[in-house]
């Protein structure tokens, strides 16, 4: 399979899709106000601590306060978040898909006193105490960001954990002699009691490389900790790379076979980059001249327009429509146009097929984080059933982020969660309606008339005056003129007095004033 790496570099905006074969996978999308801080690191301070919740409020600098669950503070670390941790850093948004490691003696045994030992969040932590924290997951929605004092720095090959004793091994390095062989190189170089993971990428690299790794991963933990010394509180001290630099060094060579960048200063610096991180690897990365937009020349402009989309169509006729929620994403299929050619349980086993390998193609596209609640199309046969869920299982493999897929329900449902980390692509470039305020639905045009009706009536005792003036959209006047007429001219004979409907096109579209006036 061709995978390829478009890079549309502009002053303000960064935006990088991996395509698979010609069609985009995935896209990651950074602004010059609006950047990602997910991995960065900050010198906190504790706001307030929850004993009810075992949770914290940590205050690195942003309007909102960031918030640290127990798990996540440093002394309450067991070895079910070691699991968790080691398949979470194989790279940004690039998951095991389950524990495999090999541990020190050392960190075998902390782990199981702290297993058996329960700690609460006011034992370790105190308002107005200074922290180091990395923050997690960046904020979403009303949600400040979650942040940790398990620091990781991710290099090429390794993933460094500063804070705790532990050597972690990619579950997809998958050869066990290979396996034994960078452990026991690890263990032979290391000169410190730091944890590392080793990364997918580091299959078969030399000692010499680890080295380089090593030396260039301690020296930057090392500068972080002499920033945090003399920085005050609530202030940045370490930025992640930006989403050009994290996609050369966890997607080129790995995920991707090229890169195309559209910007001669950006190419530039990507081939610099790359001297300094794999000077030893010969990669293609090609700059863009031509004269139209590169997303236009790669046909991604109206594949990402389409992601935005509530509704999407699959070949047969069916289609799917996804609807997020501030608590979960509903994904819900429907035969739509397509009849089939057979018996009617035939129609729906293909329908809800095609719509699992679109399902998980969109999940991915659109970074669709959380709870997910997929509603196929009721299916009578076990078998069917169980070659669905074989299907998304498998169709889901394909995403380097976490995910669990749950058995389907008696309702004929599918929960699944996804690790999320950073804003989906919804969030990323859509924002709520102005109209209805993220909502989704307006007040029909006959309500909105009948709650005009009922506040006339309402106002009525309260004014003098021998006329009412009344101010709305133009939509709203035009019914009020036609369709519902009846309700002012009922009013103007129980009232006895003139009603004028005035339409002003500035107004919302639920929005009207109504005032009364003396003139004849």
């Amino acid at each position: 399979m061709l995978k390829e790496l478009v890079v549309n570099a502009a002053p303000h905006e960064t935006r990088v899709a991996l395509l698979e074969n010609g069609t985009i996978a995935e896209v990651f999308i950074e602004r010059e106000d609006e950047t990602s801080i997910a991995g960065n690191i900050y010198k906190g301070r504790v706001q307030r601590v929850l004993p009810g919740m075992q949770a914290a409020f940590v205050d690195i600098g942003f309007d909102q306060a960031a918030f640290i669950y127990v798990d996540d503070v440093l002394d309450t670390a067991s070895h079910k978040m070691y699991h968790k941790f080691e398949q979470d850093n194989d790279g940004e948004n690039e998951n095991e898909n389950g524990p495999s490691e090999e541990e020190s003696p050392q960190t075998t045994s902390s782990w199981k006193r702290m297993e058996n030992t329960e700690i609460n969040i006011e034992e370790l932590l105190t308002e107005g105490q200074e922290i180091l924290v990395q923050v997690a997951k960046s904020s979403i929605g009303s949600k400040g960001p979650r942040v940790t004092t398990h620091i990781s720095l991710a290099g090429r090959y390794m993933v460094l954990m500063p804070t705790v004793d532990h050597i972690g091994i990619s579950k997809r390095i998958e050869r066990e002699a290979e396996r034994t062989r960078l452990k026991e190189l690890l263990l032979s170089i290391r000169k410190n009691n730091f944890g590392y993971i080793f990364r997918t990428q580091a299959e078969g690299i030399d000692e010499e490389t680890i080295k380089k790794e090593i030396e260039f991963l301690t020296n930057t933990w090392e500068d972080i900790l002499s920033k945090s010394k003399v920085m005050s509180a609530t202030c940045l001290v370490y930025k992640d790379l930006t989403v050009t630099y994290r996609a050369v060094r966890d997607l080129l060579a790995n995920e991707a076979d090229k890169l195309i960048i559209d910007s001669r200063q950006e190419y530039e610096n990507v081939q610099n980059f790359l001297k300094k991180l794999m000077p030893d690897v010969k990669l293609s990365v090609e700059l863009y001249q031509g004269r139209e937009s590169i997303f236009d020349a790669y046909n991604i402009e109206g594949d990402l327009a389409r992601a935005l989309k509530k509704k999407v169509w699959l070949k047969s006729g069916g289609y799917i429509i996804i609807e997020q929620t501030e608590a979960l994403v509903a994904i819900d299929v429907n035969t739509g146009r397509y009849v089939g050619k057979h018996n009617f349980d035939e129609t729906i086993l293909k329908t809800n097929l095609e719509a699992v390998k679109e399902i998980a193609y969109q999940i991915r596209l659109r970074n669709i984080g959380g709870i997910i609640i997929i509603d196929f199309i009721d299916m009578k046969r076990d078998q069917h059933k169980e070659k669905v869920m074989v299907q998304l299982n498998e169709a889901m493999k394909k995403d380097k982020s976490q995910t669990n897929v749950l058995p389907l329900t008696e309702l004929g449902l599918v929960q699944m969660t996804r690790k999320r980390i950073r804003r989906n692509l919804t969030r990323t470039l859509c924002e709520p309606c102005f109209y209805c305020n993220g909502d989704g639905h307006l007040l029909s045009g006959k309500s909105i008339c009948h709650k005009i009706y009922r506040d006339l009536v309402s106002e009525s005792g309260d004014m003098m005056g021998n006329r009412f003036t009344v101010k709305v959209h133009p939509e709203i006047a035009q019914l009020l003129h036609g369709r519902e007429k009846h309700l002012i001219s009922s009013l103007e004979k129980q009232f006895l007095k003139p009603i004028a409907i005035y339409p002003e096109p500035n107004y919302h579209m639920e929005e009207y004033h109504i005032f009364e006036s003396l003139a004849k």
